[in-house]
């Protein structure tokens, strides 16, 4: 527990130094080409593979072939958007994906090494937009994922009873979806009161964006947890002491943080401006 604790609280430091310390845009930049490339790294572990001798030099070359596309895509705008456009098309699918498992696992293939790509770069792409936009936002945009996390944990320990996805993930709950989802909310809530000044339209627009974020970032848990099982993995690395790998702690951001960081592209499109 205590290596969990100090583990914790290393990586609050280093995110919230890169995030509030300083203006300049290069330790946010670096952190997010790390975090790709172990990610990246990562992922190729849970990919079907035939043999495991040559798996660890493709698993760091795929980790730097991963940084460099989100290097690339954080210096040019159309790049980002179409990584956001294929990762929500990607979300979209991986709906039907889950509730199908086991029963149907025909997607664990090589086009995930695609995928992989596709995923992890608009995640770090759609992070390093909503700091840009204001490192506040992605605070809100952390809040309300950890929001639901938490309160999905509480509550599904506490009054789980009926299963979301128990050939997925076992542990977790509709009871614990649900408090995760009204954590998230007095978030959503507390936040629109006290520092948005906008329209009721406006409200409702936010309100939408913010219920979707965190639905999605469950389906990220979710979708993490099928491909660890379907691999036959428990963590996806052992590079964060007590915590597993980077994707185990930004698995729900996979998800979440392309569809926020669309949603605000979305809302300032139409006049909204956060």
């Amino acid at each position: 527990m205590l290596e969990r604790i100090i583990t914790a609280l290393v990586l609050v430091a280093v995110v919230l130094s890169c995030m509030f310390a300083t203006q300049s845009h290069y330790p946010m930049f670096i952190l997010m080409v790390v975090a790709a490339g172990v990610a990246g790294y990562e992922w190729l572990k849970l990919m079907p593979r035939k043999s495991e001798q040559v798996f660890k030099p493709f698993a760091w070359g795929y980790g730097i072939l991963t940084s460099l596309i989100a290097a690339l895509a954080l210096y040019y705008d159309d790049v980002t958007l179409l990584l956001w456009f294929a990762s929500i098309l990607t979300w979209l699918l991986s709906i039907f994906w889950v509730k199908t498992y086991p029963e149907y696992d025909g997607w664990y293939n090589s086009s995930l090494n695609v995928i992989g790509l596709i995923l992890i770069s608009a995640a770090v792409t759609a992070i390093y937009s909503v700091w840009q936009s204001s490192p506040w936002w992605l605070m809100y945009l952390f809040l309300l994922v950890w929001g639901a996390d938490s309160g999905a944990y509480f509550v599904g320990r506490k009054f789980g009873r009926k299963k979301l996805a128990p050939n997925v993930s076992p542990n977790k709950s509709l009871e614990g979806l649900y408090g995760g989802a009204v954590t998230s909310m007095l978030i959503v809530i507390t936040v629109a009161l006290l520092y948005l000044d906008m329209s009721f339209a406006e409200h409702i627009l936010f309100l939408i964006l913010s219920v979707v974020t965190v639905f999605s970032s469950v389906l990220g848990d979710l979708f993490e947890s099928m491909i660890k099982r379907r691999a036959g993995i428990k963590d996806s690395g052992r590079i964060l002491p007590g915590h597993g790998g980077v994707l185990d702690r930004i698995d729900s951001l996979l998800a979440a943080a392309p569809i926020f960081a669309a949603g605000m592209y979305v809302l300032k499109l139409i006049g909204v401006d956060l």
